[in-house]
């Protein structure tokens, strides 16, 4: 049997199938928050098409949001066309982690779950810098407890703000870096601020936050703009683009033990 694990982030929503410990098949599409459960059926049915992947094959269901309109659309889901309700991500969920944050259900459950995976995976300090519409950073201690981060605006999020208030600038796709950060165009000005200004906030924020907890951390990063980041990054010491559908998967595993 299959597990089907959901993370919604506020602008894209990421999917994937387990088996056991075997990610079979994953996907990223756009949150909507205005689609009803029968719509977002029609969209998984034809992601599972072609996929092996069958509705009565999946025993179990995990979600992380950080969207509550998508609350009520993915439990009805689940209900009406999985035959189960789903299994909601928060600060309280049994087994999870120790959350110091002063007020733990402050934290967003992606964050969690990245941490989850992380330390499980490396089992030392660490810090998550998740590349999402936020930017956030999670420092992990090396005995495994949520110490808290930082949350910034995205790159996304910067250059739409640049773009918006700047009626001169034009507006520039974020794929790659320029060759050198002293733009010789306004395009290459505006992707050597928007990356390399960017690249310098990520290695201030975690030389910083290092400092603070006083160990080594290692410097992990996820995310859609991830690889982009790591490329022109000083602090980034590794990629894992499926950290958070890993950390669903282990605190369902976690659940059932």
């Amino acid at each position: 049997m299959l597990l089907l694990v959901i993370d919604v982030g506020n602008t894209n929503t990421v999917m994937g199938i387990y088996q056991g410990k075997t990610l079979l098949k994953d996907w990223r599409i756009r949150t909507e928050r205005n689609t009803t459960e029968d719509e977002f059926h029609v969209l998984i049915r034809g992601l599972f098409t072609g996929s092996d992947v069958y509705f009565s094959d999946i025993a179990s269901t995990i979600i992380s949001s950080v969207v509550p309109p998508m609350t009520g659309i993915l439990d009805a889901f689940c209900r009406k066309y999985l035959g189960h309700a789903p299994i909601w991500v928060n600060a309280k969920t049994e087994g999870i982690m120790p959350i110091l944050y002063d007020n733990p259900d402050e934290v967003g459950a992606d964050r969690i779950v990245n941490s989850v995976a992380a330390y499980h995976k490396y089992r030392q300090s660490l810090i998550i810098i998740d590349f999402g519409t936020a930017t956030t950073f999670d420092a992990v201690s090396v005995k495994g407890e949520y110490l808290g981060g930082a949350i910034c605006p995205g790159i996304m999020i910067s250059s739409e703000a640049l773009f918006a208030h700047a009626s001169k600038l034009p507006r520039v796709e974020i794929f790659d870096p320029p060759e050198s950060i002293i733009g010789k165009t306004t395009i290459d000005s505006i992707k050597s601020g928007l990356i390399y200004g960017y690249a310098s906030l990520v290695d201030g924020i975690a030389c910083k936050m290092a400092r603070e907890m006083d160990t080594d951390p290692k410097i992990i990063a996820t995310g859609g703009l991830a690889p982009l980041m790591a490329s022109v990054s000083e602090a980034i010491e590794e990629v894992d683009s499926s950290l958070t559908l890993e950390g669903l998967r282990i605190i369902n595993e976690k659940g059932l033990s």
